[in-house]
């Protein structure tokens, strides 16, 4: 059992880790980084020059900016110096209104936007902006989570400094998870103290309800529930499951002005870890009780993933969440520590190695692929059957097989990451 003392750190981390988010994470930590120099500057940027690291620009060059009918960046940095609060966090869009979506249309016209790869940086995440207006300037960095300032000023006197926190030390701040710990909390932890964590069903199988009354992305969610993708799919779980995870993904990535749950920084990664979960336990009659500890077990196990991995990676976010979502519905089937251990393995041979190659409409078709995958392991996890350590990157101890996933993702993927980058910022030339 969790003592009271890491039962408060880990509430401590769910509560920093889960939260609503409106658009792709990635460009809304721009918009955010944007607004806060904005305010800083306290007038409206005549200029904004915009550094970032490789793996911001990937996850927003194709993707969707809520309410906007438009992609990428230029109009999240727009928005941002002109309606963006800093205090919404990675709701900063929120107060979008049609009048003043036409002024950043304006703003875009007025070549008022500088966008520009950061050089010589190791931190993934990373976003810099520097606002002008006459002869004051303003700049504000996030790195290392999408909502972490590190560094402020205003015509070059420091607001706020703190680069010179390691990785390390802000690391330390934060507990270590291993997965049986994770399960111990999930399932021992007072109900009362986690009941917060049905929010994430609320917000997540809104959005997917949401989707329906529109044409978002590549509409996956709703080609399963028509008749053809019935009569394919049959009216099941396992398709009620696909459809109402994969509407949600089509319309945050489609652009629609509707908020969901994240988990580390990814709307994708909160709707994955959430509906396969919620939906899972509603067709089995499952308790609310059950719910509440199966979630848990879902976003904890995601954060705890990301913790060896890293906020941004190589490695596609629905691998992690997924995992995340196939001990929630391994817990639900009546699995124990051992059958969640078993699911694990199981997914880690089939999914590792899934790229990432920025955010955009086609995740939803990626998350599909990891939740089916979440469900088939676990039905072969309470069958008893598991991928064993004599196959592939799976090690007998569930940790180190976790923690092969992850060095492969963080490590050994970067020239991938590379790869995929330069193919996306070199099409048709």
């Amino acid at each position: 059992m969790v003592d009271k003392n890491n039962r408060e750190r880990i509430l401590a981390l769910i509560r920093k880790e889960v939260v609503p988010a409106v658009g792709c994470t990635e460009p809304m930590a721009v918009a955010l980084c944007t607004a806060r120099a904005t305010e800083n500057l306290c007038a409206r940027p005549e200029k904004i020059t915009a550094l970032l690291s490789a793996n911001i620009l990937k996850n927003a060059m194709g993707v969707g900016i809520p309410g906007t009918g438009m992609i990428g960046l230029p109009i999240a940095i727009a928005l941002g110096a002109l309606i963006g609060k800093s205090e919404y966090q990675l709701e900063v869009l929120k107060d979008l209104t049609p009048d003043t979506l036409e002024e950043g249309k304006r703003y875009i016209d007025g070549k008022h936007i500088d966008i520009q790869l950061k050089e010589d940086i190791t931190e993934k995440l990373y976003v810099e902006i520097i606002c002008q207006a006459g002869n004051d300037t303003s700049k504000a960095i996030i790195a290392g989570g999408h909502t972490n300032f590190v560094y402020e000023e205003r015509n070059a006197t420091v607001l706020l400094d703190k680069r010179a926190c390691s990785c390390s030390e802000q690391a330390e701040e934060e507990i270590k998870l291993d997965l049986h710990t994770v399960w111990d909390y999930a399932m021992t932890t007072p109900v009362e103290e986690l009941d917060f964590i049905l929010k994430t069903k609320d917000y997540n199988l809104k959005a997917a309800e949401e989707s329906i009354k529109g044409n978002y992305g590549h509409s996956l969610g709703k080609t399963m529930d028509r008749p053809l993708g019935r009569g394919i799919f049959g009216n099941s779980i396992f398709s009620h499951i696909i459809s109402k995870t994969a509407s949600a993904c089509d319309a945050r990535m489609g652009g629609a002005m509707i908020p969901v749950m994240s988990n580390s920084g990814s709307g994708n990664q909160g709707i994955c870890a959430t509906n396969p979960v919620a939906v899972y336990a509603q067709e089995n009659e499952n308790t609310e009780e059950e719910l509440i500890r199966a979630l848990t077990l879902s976003h904890l196990t995601a954060i705890y993933i990301k913790q060896s991995l890293g906020k941004l990676s190589a490695l596609c976010g629905c691998v992690v969440a997924s995992i995340g979502s196939s001990c929630g519905i391994t817990y639900l089937m009546g699995g124990d520590y051992a059958h969640v251990c078993h699911a694990v393995k199981n997914m880690i041979a089939n999914l590792t190695g899934m790229i990432c190659d920025g955010a955009k409409p086609s995740c939803a078709l990626k998350i599909s692929s990891g939740v089916s995958t979440a469900l088939l392991s676990a039905l072969l996890a309470m069958e008893g059957k598991h991928v064993t350590a004599a196959e592939g990157i799976i090690d007998e101890d569930v940790d180190q097989s976790i923690h092969n996933l992850t060095s492969i993702g963080k490590e050994a993927m970067c020239s991938t990451d590379d790869m995929v980058l330069n193919i996306m910022t070199n099409k048709g030339k």
